[in-house]
């Protein structure tokens, strides 16, 4: 059974990140959009060191067609270079183009304006103890073993409902 406090902090912490994620990723250059899918597959990859597509797919949980179709646009949008493996020709290698390292780079999880209009909703006290709470938060997970991929992927499943949130009116 899980403590009140571990399901007050999923729920809080998700309803946070709901209401201040990036929704579009903006290519600073350029000024396309990417969707934050798009966004996160060039987290995943590098400039120097290729990635295969089966892995990639693996590590993000989807089949290796449904990560094709994603990859497919990248590439026709000029952010990543998909090239067969000169060493087995049925192996396809992924890497970050410079425009896809420049998106990479600009990219933030949570969008910094509605970070700020959030914080700006909270008295100066207030402010202080969130920012006081979450550090020690992070400090906590900082000294957590790491997980495999597999068990961060994995999670107890939750109560009918409970995981999805409603946008804040």
């Amino acid at each position: 059974m899980r403590r009140p406090e571990t399901t007050q902090i999923k729920d809080l912490l998700a309803r946070i990140h709901f209401s201040c994620r990036t929704r579009q990723v903006a290519d600073p250059e350029t000024q396309r959009s990417l969707s934050s899918h798009q966004a996160s597959i060039l987290d995943h990859l590098d400039e120097v060191s290729a990635t295969t597509l089966s892995q990639l797919a693996s590590h993000m949980g989807v089949t290796v067609s449904t990560m094709s179709l994603a990859i497919r646009r990248l590439v026709a949008e000029g952010y990543v270079d998909r090239r067969r493996d000169s060493g087995d020709g049925r192996r396809v290698c992924l890497r970050l183009t410079p425009a896809g390292a420049r998106i990479k780079e600009a990219k933030s999880t949570l969008d910094p304006q509605r970070v700020a209009a959030m914080l700006e909703a909270l008295s100066t006290e207030e402010r202080s103890t969130a920012l006081r709470g979450l550090a020690l938060l992070s400090r906590a997970a900082q000294s957590m073993p790491k997980q495999t991929q597999q068990e961060s992927r994995t999670t107890p499943a939750d109560p009918v409902g409970s995981s999805q949130m409603e946008e804040p009116s």
